[in-house]
């Protein structure tokens, strides 16, 4: 993850926080420890999680007998990483054929990790099809032709307005027609009315039960990390609406709020998948949360 490597957004700023206050402190006191914590906190690391991870630190300084500041960004990295892990969920679906329904409120970067994925997936040799099933939103179909064309790949599109699931039903087949390998499908995120958009999720997945059963399927949340605390928020909301299994949080190169990626593994459970770290279109980077800790500290 190249961003890890640099000198900025959340990754740097929080790291020379860290490093300013363990370098002010020449021993591990009550005041180091309480300025480790606001740091956290106002790196959008939410309260509980922050506790959680001061706890954590408190036990590995016992039971690692650390007495030099200066070991503790080493074991903030081990905790992050403990934290972050969630084992084989992080990686996405190796099954073929596969199914990808991303979700996400409009403006969060649905679009643009769409057609970063088609691109991932074609620089493998993977076919890919994408759907455009957000139906609602004026030139949304449009922006994803301009993905489409400029990854190679076919779109499958209705006339704004329509039904959703009717495109999730034309997708299929032609999906199923050509064998192609990942089918992403992009959808509507008018999260403000949640039972039409619950009626929405729950026709396509019934769609591609009937039509499709043998095909894999994930569905993918994208959150634009620069909205912080309202992310938490977009994790609860869709979580009752979909049965999430992975998060794309976008957006991260420059942000200093990046620290509710750590947040949404920790109060939901759910594994990050990959993170934007620019505007290039291989600038989707798949999580590994070993870079990730140590890029939060330059460990």
């Amino acid at each position: 993850m190249a961003i890890l490597k640099e000198e900025k957004g959340f990754f740097g700023k929080l790291s020379q926080k860290i490093t300013d206050v363990i370098m002010a402190h020449p021993e591990i006191d009550e005041d180091l420890m309480d300025e480790l914590e606001e740091i956290l906190i106002t790196s959008d690391i939410g309260m509980d999680t922050t506790m959680k991870i001061m706890d954590m630190l408190r036990d590995k300084i016992n039971e690692d007998f650390i007495t030099n500041p200066e070991r503790i960004k080493k074991a903030l990295t081990s905790i992050i990483a403990e934290i972050m892990d969630k084992g084989d969920r992080v990686k996405l679906c190796e099954d073929r054929p596969l199914i990808l329904l991303m979700i996400g409120i409009n403006g969060g970067g649905k679009t643009t990790s769409i057609g970063k994925l088609a691109h991932k997936f074609k620089a493998q040799g993977q076919s890919v099809l994408l759907a455009a099933a957000d139906t609602f939103r004026a030139a949304a179909s449009d922006q994803l032709k301009i993905w489409g064309e400029r990854n190679g790949v076919g779109v499958i599109s209705h006339q704004e307005g329509a039904d959703p699931s009717a495109v999730i039903y034309d997708a299929i087949q032609s999906a199923k027609a050509k064998k192609v390998d990942v089918l992403i499908c992009d959808t509507a995120g008018r999260l403000q009315n949640k039972k039409n958009l619950m009626n929405e999720l729950e026709k396509m997945n019934k769609v591609i039960e009937r039509e499709y059963p043998e095909a894999a399927r994930e569905t993918l949340l994208v959150l634009d990390a620069t909205t912080g605390k309202n992310a938490i928020s977009q994790v609860s909301e869709f979580s009752q609406i979909a049965d999430i299994t992975g998060i794309v949080l976008t957006k991260m190169d420059g942000t200093a709020k990046g620290g509710i990626v750590i947040t949404i593994a920790d109060q939901f459970d759910k594994p990050v998948k990959f993170i934007g770290v620019g505007e290039g279109i291989e600038d989707l980077k798949e999580f590994d949360k070993d870079k990730f800790a140590g890029g939060l500290f330059n460990e």
